[in-house]
């Protein structure tokens, strides 16, 4: 049964990059971020368009990524310092370094459908700082989140541009599909 409509951001999942094995890419192991609350990216690239002929002769698209943006209820001060290249000093404050360098992740997650459920990952992502809001309570409290700015851009794998890759529970991948928050795994054929 296929999905009639899909749901429900849960999940998420951060692996950060590592060094690359024999001119392949890897990753960390995938650490849980609780506190999912909503997940969009939008399409970069373009389409180039040559006439001849008096007609659309040759059409070329391109595909640089997403970017995107995850808001989560709170990033914990651990994984924003390795993201975004920051620092905890020994009296536990987390630093906001002008110079720091962002580390590439892999970012992971599940959605769930009405028939199935769906993970993602996204391989070669890297996040700007998050914006800073707060608010004082009043007669009830609303939590503030803390939102994302990412830029997703395509892997070399195999001697293809890979973005992303999806996952639904079938018959045949049960295996792929129970570890898939265990390690970043690369498409098939992709080694």
């Amino acid at each position: 049964m296929a999905n009639k409509v899909r749901f429900g951001l849960e999940q998420v999942h951060i692996a950060f990059r590592g060094e690359d094995v024999d001119g392949r890419p890897s990753w960390d192991t995938p650490v849980a971020i609780p506190g999912a609350v909503n997940f969009s990216a939008n399409p970069d690239g373009g389409e180039s368009t040559f006439y001849a002929d008096n007609t659309k002769y040759y059409v070329r698209r391109t595909n640089n990524g997403y970017t995107a943006e995850l808001e989560m209820a709170l990033v914990p001060d651990e994984v924003l310092a390795e993201m975004l290249g920051w620092e905890i000093d020994s009296n536990g404050m987390l630093i906001e370094d002008a110079e720091a360098v962002p580390k590439e992740f892999a970012l992971m997650a599940q959605v769930q459908g009405d028939a199935k459920n769906r993970r993602f990952v996204y391989y070669r992502c890297a996040a700007s700082r998050p914006a800073q809001a707060s608010a004082t309570t009043t007669d009830s409290i609303t939590p503030t989140t803390e939102k994302l700015s990412l830029t997703i851009l395509p892997l070399e794998v195999g001697g293809k541009r890979v973005v992303k890759a999806v996952i639904e529970l079938s018959e045949t991948n049960q295996a792929a599909y129970d570890a898939f928050f265990d390690a970043v795994t690369l498409p098939a054929g992709g080694e």
